[in-house]
């Protein structure tokens, strides 16, 4: 697949380097010279230097025989990437994208309106993050969710801490355990130091394991049992950090919750915050890497943490001091990749990064069109995706275990109508079948095979 990316910055050199990894063609537009020289040294790809909303510069990227344009210069050049996304699909490329930051264009008209201009996604990282954060503050429990069908699967991650169960016992004995519920969970994989497992029978968890796991709606109370936690009530939070997040997460909290408090070290911020927000958020004016001013504001009585500043630093240190002061629940913004593992063990109960929300996004369109959708989860570099199955597709010839499935992929879940099932070897998947899939990334275009 040829892709053309508009925007050397770090969501724009991530995707270059994921897609790269895909055996597509990747060419990367960027104004910088100096971005498209620190790209060229790490990833596989043709650089062009020049503003992409010019139409010299897209026909020099060879956008008329390009199959995916991605526009995502940083949320400040929403013009350029609309502009040049339109004129990408004026020249020539089967799919437009771009990153926007403006939430008015994603209301049900205007995204018609942008479809029609030729834009086929728009995608707001920051919009997505807080929806997502908003997820975790609803199961506690896990580092990371999924949901399927409204609710019929999830596919959830969990930290094994010392006092779990889970500890010390193999796959086969945790098997055995599900056969005994009647197949209502499964394990998909192991994250384990800077590895992702896909388990074989005598795959042990052991300590600070992160444990991805399947389960029909009725096993998840269950499971917890299982991996020892257990669901907090969230009723109250302390936000810190005034970004675009850090706004979208407060006004979206307040219909829902009564206690919030957001905290900003920017004092003409928290004026215009103080006026957008509603009533029930209050915003104070302060340093929130200062543990007395996280005192004073009586962090103690509130159930959650949350840090989405602009420094991935602050957010995971601060989210420690919240640790200590008893918080149950704190979730951190981490940027930096490299930073997610140490953010995990130092004990931030998850973390949320806009590159990997917006590669899940865009990583759908280099797939085929039965992907509903994909998304990466945290602590490891594999995707989750989830199919409609086709008629006579390879992947409904045979049972599973009959089937020569890609070893670094594993199907989870299968909702069929108004079922669902627990993926097993004995499981025979039909036409229009929903299907959940966890894969590393050398397995995706693999898996994708047996559903086109």
């Amino acid at each position: 697949m040829k892709i053309v990316i508009a925007g050397a910055g770090e969501v724009g050199s991530h995707l270059a380097k994921m897609l790269s990894n895909e055996s597509n063609e990747i060419t990367v537009i960027d104004t910088s010279q100096e971005r498209l020289e620190n790209l060229k040294a790490s990833a596989d790809v043709i650089t062009v230097e020049g503003n992409p909303s010019a139409i010299h510069v897209l026909q020099e990227a060879g956008i008329s025989s390009a199959d995916l344009f991605i526009a995502v210069n940083p949320s400040e050049s929403q013009d350029v990437n609309i502009v040049s996304a339109m004129l990408a699909k004026k020249l020539g490329a089967k799919k437009a994208t771009a990153r926007i930051n403006n939430e008015e264009y994603l209301t049900y008209e205007n995204k018609y309106l942008f479809t029609e201009m030729g834009i086929d996604l728009m995608f707001y990282p920051e919009k997505i993050a807080a929806g997502e954060i908003l997820d975790l503050l609803k199961r506690t429990a896990s580092s990371d969710s999924l949901e399927f069908a409204r609710g019929k699967l999830h596919m959830a991650v969990f930290k094994l801490e010392e006092d779990s169960p889970l500890i010390g016992m193999n796959m086969v004995e945790f098997s055995q355990l599900a056969q005994e519920e009647g197949f209502k969970f499964r394990v998909v994989a192991i994250s384990r130091k800077n590895d992702t497992i896909i388990p074989k029978f005598d795959t042990k968890f052991k300590y600070h394991d992160l444990v991805f796991i399947i389960s029909k709606r009725e096993g998840m109370d269950m499971l917890l049992k299982y991996v020892g936690k257990h669901n907090i009530e969230v009723n109250s939070v302390m936000i810190l950090g005034g970004s675009p997040i850090g706004e979208m997460l407060a006004k979206q909290l307040s219909k829902q919750i009564d206690s919030i408090k957001l905290i900003e070290k920017n004092k003409e911020k928290c004026l215009d915050l103080s006026e957008k927000l509603p009533d029930n958020v209050v915003v104070v004016n302060g340093d929130g890497r200062n543990s007395d001013l996280l005192l004073e504001e009586s962090i103690r009585e509130y159930d959650a943490f949350v840090a989405v500043t602009n420094s991935t630093e602050t957010n995971i240190l601060a989210c420690v001091a919240a640790k200590g002061f008893g918080i149950q629940r704190t979730i951190a913004e981490v940027e930096n990749l490299e930073y997610i593992k140490l953010a995990e063990s130092m004990g931030v109960d998850a973390v949320i990064n806009k590159k990997l929300i917006t590669a899940s996004r865009i990583f759908k369109f280099t797939l085929s069109n039965k992907v509903r959708f994909i998304k990466y989860m945290s602590g490891t570099n594999a995707e989750v995706l989830e199919y409609i199955v086709a008629p006579d597709t390879k992947i409904t010839k045979a049972a599973l275990k009959d089937l020569n499935f890609p070893r670094n992929a594993i199907i989870g879940g299968v909702i069929r109508g108004n079922e669902s099932y627990i993926a097993v070897g004995d499981t025979k998947i039909e036409a229009y079948d929903r299907v959940a899939v966890f894969a590393l990334p050398d397995a995706v275009k693999e898996v994708d095979k047996f559903f086109k």
